[in-house]
């Protein structure tokens, strides 16, 4: 059991060390990271089950989520602090009441900070908190025509900066948000289904910036 402990702290402990290396050696405006998905062996998760599945089609990296009522999510496997992070996004099929968007700050699957925009035109900052989901800033879901409807792509962007959540679409900010729970963790991308499953995303495009 120490030996596990000793495992994990150390595991913990590079991963830091990492982070703070990164953090150091790039300048603003550069890319921690970033990902076409052209090379389906760049590391994200490929699943598939009765809820949904995730992995590499075309050229994109794509979510399909089954399930009524049910998310998917993926994480680039590295450690951030304060970041920029930008993808492409289009819907492929299924019902546009939907979600889609960027994760920042991923501690684990129960805690993380969320942007999401829906097909029919929607966006909102939300945070899972010990599994518990709650939006910030808003008490539900707003309308925003910068979000392109249907199956058009859209340019979505989500700064985690200090305590300041900002949510971006087509180059227009649209959703704002203060939080300090998280300072730190992973960055990714989700896809979620509402009364009806069958939603597929196709994600591209996605860089980490140092802001």
């Amino acid at each position: 059991m120490k030996i596990l402990y000793g495992l994990l702290f150390l595991l913990s402990l590079t991963a830091c060390q990492s982070s703070l290396i990164a953090d150091l050696v790039t300048q603003s405006g550069q890319a921690f990271y970033q990902d076409d998905f052209s090379d389906p062996g760049s590391g994200w998760t490929q699943i598939s089950d009765v809820n949904g599945s995730l992995g590499y089609t075309e050229g994109g990296y794509q979510m399909l989520v089954q399930s009524a009522g049910y998310d998917l999510w993926a994480v680039s496997r590295h450690q951030y602090k304060d970041v920029r992070i930008e993808v492409d996004a289009t819907r492929l099929e299924g019902p546009v009441v939907n979600r889609f968007g960027l994760i920042c700050r991923y501690q684990d699957m129960d805690n993380f900070y969320v942007f999401i925009i829906s097909s029919d035109g929607y966006y909102a900052i939300g945070k899972i908190e010990n599994g518990e989901a709650s939006l910030l800033g808003q008490e539900m879901m707003a309308y925003s025509s910068s979000i392109l409807q249907g199956d058009s792509t859209n340019h979505i962007r989500f700064d985690c900066i200090g305590n300041t959540l900002t949510g971006t679409v087509n180059d227009q900010r649209i959703a704002i948000a203060s939080d300090a729970n998280f300072s730190g963790g992973d960055a990714g991308l989700l896809t979620g289904a509402f009364d009806d499953g069958g939603v597929t995303v196709s994600f591209d495009n996605f860089v980490v910036y140092k802001p």
